[in-house]
């Protein structure tokens, strides 16, 4: 059965009860089968939404969408493993540290799988375009 993660009610109940442990019982089955295969250093796994989420209820009962920070995470591939990289305020609502651009999380998701996103720049109707656009940087951090 397919559970929309579009929680704007009953938020806490259906994350709890449903949709978190299979997400989770998934991704560490993944995760375990990737280590005890020897696989991990080769696969690169990457967990992220759309967009972010509010820190605080919406309507009591919900969280809302949050374009001012979110959450992703890599493991294996080529990643530092332990890391995490940025934070948001205190209140959870903004990216303030290391903050990273769409570009740069592309650009570094392409260096991860072994792909040199400025290469891939063509040139049409008179401008460059690439999958990063014409920006990116590679998050050194990041990597192992």
């Amino acid at each position: 059965i397919v559970q929309s993660w579009d929680t704007h009610s009953d938020n806490f109940p259906r994350q709890k009860t449903k949709l978190l442990p299979g997400i989770d019982g998934g991704l560490s089955a993944l995760i375990d089968d990737l280590v005890d295969r020897n696989m991990l250093d080769d696969v690169l796994v990457v967990v992220v939404g759309e967009f972010g989420r509010t820190p605080v209820s919406e309507n009591g009962s919900g969280r809302d969408h949050n374009h001012y920070g979110m959450t992703m995470w890599l493991a294996g591939g080529g990643s530092r493993g332990g890391y995490a990289h940025g934070a948001t305020d205190e209140f959870g609502f903004r990216a303030v540290q290391d903050r990273m651009h769409v570009h740069d999380v592309h650009a570094t998701v392409l260096h991860l799988l072994g792909i040199d996103h400025e290469r891939l720049t063509y040139n049409y109707a008179g401008r460059d375009f690439r999958l990063t656009d014409v920006a990116g940087k590679v998050a050194q951090a990041v990597l192992a």
